[in-house]
């Protein structure tokens, strides 16, 4: 049983710089002109004003976090997205058939359950969204401009989840494996996965490879306390994904854009590496 739902789940998470240097040829000098070329160089070098210092980026302060959410919302409409939420959407429907049976055989295994226990506190709003504000205040109040923009977009992504997810759940209204409402999608799966998805566009996959592994936790936990089918943990994951990128869009150590491409008899998926931003998103 538990293979079976830790197969689904990892099957979510399967989803160089160039350097120019140009060489110039200086002119040849001798003698005289060589030694006014010097003077001239010594008395430009003590005379010319310093080089201003570089401004430090603006921290993210706290009306951003509502301004910046319009932007977020707008992208949610990428082909990233879709790809992503058509993912979720093929493989929770493949899930749906055999809802009922994984949720008996989890609810009836003990040792699953035990060794789940700690999903429910990890994907609580106590311990997502108070992180997230947690990681914005320690940044802000001590000048970590990094940090304080990774708490932003945590905040930013939660908002967008919450929504999403809430307003799902009530038009959906599916009765839970306990018999209480509001099964579909996994509220707890969701903000783990938005959680991960902004580490790792700020972080790498070094930060995003334990980050997704504990939101997939997250989700099995939910399947082992029996408050929700598999079903409702896949959709969540990628509701959940799409939200912590949408609110990290134009950030990353690495990116890809993904596009539809046409073939004979059929389509599929252009992944297309864009490599290591410059500036100062890829910092």
């Amino acid at each position: 049983m538990s293979r079976t739902c830790a197969a689904v789940l990892v099957s979510l998470l399967a989803a160089a710089p160039a350097w120019g240097q140009s060489i110039g040829t200086a002119p040849l000098t001798t003698g005289a002109t060589a030694t006014a070329t010097a003077s001239a160089a010594a008395t430009a070098a003590t005379t010319a004003p310093p080089a201003p210092a570089a401004e430090a980026p603006p921290m993210p302060t706290v009306g951003s976090l509502f301004t910046d959410l319009k932007h977020d919302v707008k992208h949610l409409a990428s082909i990233e997205s879709a790809v992503i939420l058509g993912l979720g959407g093929a493989l929770g429907a493949g899930a749906h058939h055999n809802d009922p049976f994984i949720a008996a055989s989890a609810a009836t295994s003990e040792s699953f359950d035990e060794a789940f226990d700690a999903g429910t506190y990890l994907g609580s709003g106590w311990v997502q969204i108070g992180g997230a504000f947690t990681l914005y205040v320690i940044g802000r109040g001590n000048g970590y401009h990094k940090l304080a923009v990774t708490g932003a977009d945590l905040i930013r992504a939660q908002i967008l989840n919450t929504g999403i997810t809430i307003g799902v759940k009530t038009a959906v209204d599916r009765t839970r494996p306990d018999g209480r409402k509001y099964s579909f999608p996994s509220g707890h799966t969701s903000s783990a996965f938005a959680t991960a998805a902004v580490l790792e566009r700020h972080y790498g996959w070094k930060a995003g490879l334990p980050a997704y592994a504990a939101a997939a936790y997250v989700g099995g936990s939910r399947i082992a306390e029996n408050k929700h089918f598999l079903s409702d943990v896949i959709v969540g994951a990628a509701i959940g994904a799409v939200c912590g990128r949408a609110a990290t869009v134009g950030t990353g150590r690495a990116r890809m854009t993904l596009s539809p491409i046409a073939a004979p008899g059929g389509g599929g998926v252009q992944v297309t590496w864009l490599g290591r931003p410059t500036g100062p998103g890829g910092a």
